[in-house]
């Protein structure tokens, strides 16, 4: 994605990142390391504590806010809050587990463009949030989809009638659903992307792709757009990986070669 740079220190994009528990420590690196090899200045991690020294521990170039407990919640809501106004995109979801009521305060109360993934995915109705991207998988989608539309119900057999049904609800945000094909569609918008390879199965590779878009977000502010090019570069990136390692190749791996991408 060609991104005009600009001069200043943190005017290529900060992101926040929203995430881990004391089961999943990797999620939130991955994605943050994604979003920085898209070019942006800087990320911070929101993190439990523990979690949050993992994730130092990883690199130094991360940078973390360590909050009390094994896990986020409610009373964590409102440092992060006050952080978030420093940021251009929060991302939140990449391994958090399923925390509804601390989910849905921080949709409330932040006013910023979002991209939400994984757990969080799990616990919204569509028309409750705004200006934001969602990267769910097929079962993922299955659940906003429920959570969102009461007749007709879902339908595994029919998911073009799926769609059709949602975007009546989606409102200005944008659906990323991953695949074989991954499909990007807006209430009057639809891509489908066709790079990527079945090695790409494996954990972590969704965490990549959240951390992509919320980079290419905060440079471009481009809904769509930085969806469309995260899953475009995402696949090229598990082409390439397959084509250098097979089937044996980790996310960690993975998200060390997307500067080839990128750049």
């Amino acid at each position: 994605m060609r991104i005009k740079r600009k001069e200043y220190k943190g005017q290529n994009g900060k992101v926040l990142i929203i995430g881990g528990s004391k089961e999943y420590t990797g999620a939130p690196y991955l994605s943050a390391m994604a979003a920085m090899r898209t070019g942006i200045d800087l990320v911070t991690i929101c993190a439990p504590e523990k979690t949050a020294w993992a994730i130092n521990h990883y690199s130094p170039d991360m940078i973390t806010r360590k909050l009390l407990g094994d896990d986020l919640n409610l009373t964590h809501t409102k440092e992060i809050i006050l952080l978030s106004e420093e940021f251009d995109v929060i991302l939140i979801g990449p391994g958090l587990g399923l925390k509804k009521d601390f989910v849905l305060k921080i949709l409330r109360e932040i006013q910023k463009p979002f991209v939400i993934d994984a757990d969080a995915l799990k616990v919204l109705n569509l028309e409750s949030i705004n200006n934001a991207i969602l990267t769910p998988h097929i079962k993922e989608f299955q659940t906003l989809y429920n959570n969102t539309i009461q007749k007709p119900q879902y339908d595994e057999l029919e998911l073009e009638m799926n769609i059709r049904q949602i975007k009546q609800k989606i409102g200005n945000n944008i659906i990323l659903l991953k695949g074989k094909e991954d499909t990007i569609f807006s209430k009057h918008r639809r891509y489908v992307n066709k790079t990527g390879h079945n090695s790409m199965t494996k954990g972590g590779t969704g965490d990549i792709l959240s951390g992509i878009c919320a980079g290419y977000l905060a440079q471009t502010k481009n809904l769509f757009d930085s969806a469309k090019e995260a899953a475009y570069t995402n696949g090229k990136l598990g082409e390439y990986m397959y084509k250098q390692k097979g089937y044996g190749y980790t996310a960690n791996e993975m998200v060390n070669e997307l500067w080839r991408f990128t750049k």
